[in-house]
């Protein structure tokens, strides 16, 4: 199986006489145009987005369900320690991609997270191997997160008409038929529309929360149990446990955390110069949609919220309305994560080989059978696992800290090195990369330690049977 790492020292002509970048050595004779023309040589081409059609991407990516699990984060946290962290988990999202972009600037034939890895630790084969199995780990959990969560949705639409691992099946099924194009410009008009109906969605839910008579439903039971009246602090409850703080905050972090499939994006773009541009109108769409909705539904619901926060709300038929609008973004959010992680494994096994990059039977047909096996895989986690919000957390503290935090204080050290302290705003920058470096131990040490520990409590109690048919609804 090929890799960056194994033909690196290779750099035979390609096509039109330039070479692949894949085969290019450490990076310093190459540049994007080159790259660009090459691809644009390929049947395939891959290169081709925008900034316009990769901000649709990034939003489409971002704009999701886990938007409204904030609401219960802040109903752990509070509303100061809640707001706090995801301003200040918005300000690191926003210099740590831009980090990223200019570590991949110079080092344009980096394609993917993995890449970004090698590079990053040295030119290491084991971080190359490590942030494979990473990457690969972290896509997988999230795709069968989707599938797990389409399932609940066509259980809610449908007052569980079926068997639910029947709706898994449809859910897993559907991602595949959308998952075959292999281009993300491609994908990316569907993620126009998966942005469009993800709004509606949480414009649904804010409507219904503050016009409904009372919540309908929290995790200490149906309204009025934890009392009739919705109630909002501004710290944690006392007696709050220092894991359920952790947790909330790992959730916030996790939405905030994109950029293991950056990298793949830059990588398709035909002018990457372009990136900030759309990192800009991300970041400006993100610091709007993880904030205010949240805060709106945590007013509304207090200590009733839920994640996500639209099973709480009282009235079926509105819950039913706002998870319609929902499913559209959980199979095409998984198609996303599905391409990145197919396109990962498809260049293993493909190489500098014909297929890789044309129309051929061969590589359509290798193509579609690694999507299946993603998807399939996907689909057997997700229901094999007990408590996916759990296992998300964990994903947050075992890999986030990487693709987050400590890859990109680690790029910035060999972007600055030797000039940390070269006048004022270099030396506040390089303090705030010390500062990701932190974010980044503290999440791999004591966040994992409170992931952990919130799964061990899943299976200490009752847990969901592998494979069940029971009633998933929100």
């Amino acid at each position: 199986m090929a890799s960056l790492y194994d033909e690196e020292k290779v750099a035979p002509a390609g096509k039109n006489g330039f070479a692949d970048a894949h085969d290019v050595g450490d990076g310093t004779n190459v540049d994007f145009a080159t790259l660009v023309a090459v691809d644009h040589s390929h049947d395939i081409k891959l290169r081709t987005m925008s900034w316009k059609k990769a901000t649709a991407l990034l939003c489409g990516d971002q704009v999701c369900l886990a938007i409204m699990a904030q609401s219960w984060s802040l109903s752990v946290l509070g509303w100061v320690p809640g707001i706090v962290t995801m301003l200040a988990a918005g300000a690191l999202f926003w210099i740590t991609s831009y980090t990223m972009w200019k570590f991949i600037m110079k080092n344009p034939q980096i394609k993917d997270i993995c890449d970004f890895g090698y590079y990053a630790f040295g030119k290491s084969k084991l971080a190359y191997e490590f942030t494979g199995f990473m990457l690969l780990a972290n896509n997988i959990l999230l795709i069968g997160f989707h599938i797990l969560t389409g399932a609940k949705i066509l259980n809610t639409l449908s007052d569980h008409s079926a068997c639910s691992v029947a709706f898994a099946v449809i859910v897993a099924l559907i991602g595949i038929v959308l998952s075959v194009p292999r281009t993300l410009n491609h994908v990316s008009s569907m993620s126009m529309v998966s942005a469009a109906c993800m709004a509606v969605a949480i414009l649904l839910w804010m409507v219904f929360a503050g016009t409904e008579a009372h919540p309908g439903f929290g995790y200490a039971g149906v309204w009025p149990l934890d009392g009739a009246q919705v109630v909002t602090r501004a710290f944690p409850l006392p007696g709050t446990t220092w894991v359920a703080c952790m947790n909330a905050v790992l959730n916030i972090t996790f939405l905030w955390v994109p950029q293991i499939l950056f990298p793949t994006f830059i990588a398709e773009m035909h002018t990457p110069a372009d990136f900030p541009k759309a990192l800009a109108a991300l970041a400006g769409l993100s610091f709007v949609l993880f904030i205010v909705p949240p805060a709106v539904g945590y007013r509304f619901l207090g200590q009733y919220a839920t994640a996500p926060a639209f099973g709480s709300l009282g009235v079926l038929k509105q819950e039913k309305a706002v998870a319609a609008f929902v499913l559209v973004p959980t199979v095409v959010i998984g198609t996303i994560y599905a391409n990145v992680s197919a396109k990962f494994i498809f260049g293993r096994l493909m190489g500098r080989s014909r297929h890789a990059y044309s129309n051929t039977v061969v590589g359509w047909g290798v193509w579609i059978a690694v999507m299946t096996f993603v998807w399939a895989l996907a689909f057997i986690f997700g229901e094999v696992v007990p408590s996916m919000g759990d296992f998300l957390s964990l994903l947050g503290a075992a890999f986030d800290s990487f693709f987050g935090f400590i890859f990109f204080a680690v790029a910035y050290y060999h972007l600055h090195r030797g000039a940390f302290f070269a006048g004022f705003g270099r030396s506040v920058n390089t303090l705030v990369h010390v500062l990701v470096m932190a974010v980044g131990l503290f999440l791999l040490g004591p966040g994992l330690y409170a992931a952990v520990e919130a799964i061990i409590a899943d299976y200490a109690g009752s847990t969901r049977p592998a494979f069940s048919c029971a009633d998933l609804s929100f």
